[in-house]
């Protein structure tokens, strides 16, 4: 069965560009129908001297950069940190999404990562999609373990690509994770695992059925 359609959940404007943006990056390349769904924007967090709805604008600009049409962009205004308020209505929601479209394949944060909203958004993903692939994408920082199950293997293209997306956030300023130096390292590190050039790796929450060039430890 081919993978048509993937659903990217991102607690955060960002996450998904730094979880997964190179792979996001050669889905699109290869025609996929790529849905990103962010839950907060953050507005309370935002840094002076920027305008509140900054991140609404900045997501928009960088999911474009990957390649991700503006009408399969969806943006909550969900409070941060505080998305375990409102699991029961997130739920509703990705249930909605859920029957809005034949999902293939789903991404989201990892059931490991100690981020609170992250957190949220993993087990209600579990719970909506759970008869659904699901992968886990990496956020080293939140995690404080990471198997690395799965990986997709990249290209430089691929790579340049995440990172041009990840400077459209403008607001998040110099943070480590950001930086070149950084997602260059972590794409070769999780390459060198499966003997390509560059990859972003997984962790395998449920594989429903298997058909597409992922290489598994």
């Amino acid at each position: 069965m081919d993978i048509k359609n993937i659903l990217v959940l991102a607690p955060h404007t960002d996450d998904g560009e730094l979880g997964l943006g190179g792979t996001i990056s050669k889905f699109i390349e290869e025609g996929k129908n790529v849905i990103y769904v962010a839950f907060s924007t953050a507005d309370q967090s935002v840094p002076k001297g920027y305008p509140k709805n900054i991140l609404s604008i900045e997501v928009k600009a960088a999911t474009q950069k990957l390649g991700i049409k503006p009408e399969n962009l969806l943006i909550y205004h969900y409070e941060v940190r505080k998305l375990n308020y409102v699991r029961q209505e997130i739920l509703e929601e990705l249930v909605r999404i859920k029957k809005s479209c034949h999902f293939d394949l789903v991404f989201m944060p990892s059931l490991h990562d100690i981020h609170q909203d992250h957190t949220t958004i993993a087990q209600e993903g579990l719970r909506a999609f759970k008869n659904i692939t699901i992968l886990g994408y990496e956020l080293i920082w939140n995690n404080l373990s990471f198997d690395t199950q799965c990986f997709v293997r990249l290209t430089e293209e691929d790579i340049k690509a995440k990172i041009m997306a990840l400077k459209e956030y403008h607001s998040q300023g110099k943070r480590d994770y950001l930086s070149d130096e950084f997602i260059y390292s972590l794409a070769k590190a999780r390459g060198v695992q499966v003997g390509s050039e560059y990859a972003e790796a997984f962790k395998v929450v449920e594989i429903i059925f298997i058909d597409y060039e992922y290489s598994f430890a």
